[in-house]
């Protein structure tokens, strides 16, 4: 019978895993991704090393340049769901429905410490363009929070993070924050 993990246990897997992940101010962050052009082995590897990564820091999903890698590719995951990789992924569509959310970052692993979520405004639908690992196309539609965390990760292969979409007052107190805990 297998043994639930720990808390503990599970504690140390994420902070082994967090710091693997990019952190703010790191100027990788603010560059934009390139396409992903080779699909192979080793882009497989890539992908199964990232969404282990991702599970391990307890995040809905990671960008390729979270992990220092200038590339469009991120996965994400849904709750409990599988994780889904997208691989040069454009969002085609959007709704003018917005809605204002608060969302939490690896990256800005410093607010997530602090118990601070960024609030951003983003469309509650997406239509969203991707290839998968074997290079094949892809399209579907996501609403709400799944629309949400696919518009955070593709603002990463942007070179965006949340605390750029926010609004002014929002952006200096998560700025002040992580000034305040780097120095």
């Amino acid at each position: 019978m297998a043994r639930k993990e720990s808390e503990a246990d599970r504690e140390a897997r994420r902070t082994i895993a967090q710091a693997q992940i990019r952190q703010f101010p790191d100027p990788v962050l603010r560059s934009p991704a390139l396409p992903v052009e080779e699909f192979d082995a080793a882009l497989e590897e890539l992908v199964e090393r990232m969404c282990e990564l991702a599970d391990d820091a307890i995040g809905a999903g990671l960008a390729a340049p979270q992990i220092g890698l200038l590339r469009r590719l991120a996965v994400i995951s849904f709750e409990d769901d599988e994780w889904i990789v997208l691989i040069n992924p454009e969002i085609i569509e959007h709704s003018e429905e917005t809605e204002v959310g608060g969302e939490g970052c690896l990256s800005l692993e410093l607010l997530l410490r602090e118990h601070h979520s960024v609030q951003v405004e983003r469309s509650t639908r997406v239509r969203l363009r991707w290839q998968d690992v074997a290079g094949d196309w892809h399209e579907d539609e996501f609403y709400d929070m799944p629309a949400r965390i696919v518009q955070h990760e593709l603002d990463h292969l942007d070179g965006i993070l949340t605390v750029d979409r926010a609004a002014p007052e929002v952006r200096r107190e998560a700025l002040r924050i992580l000034r305040e805990r780097l120095s």
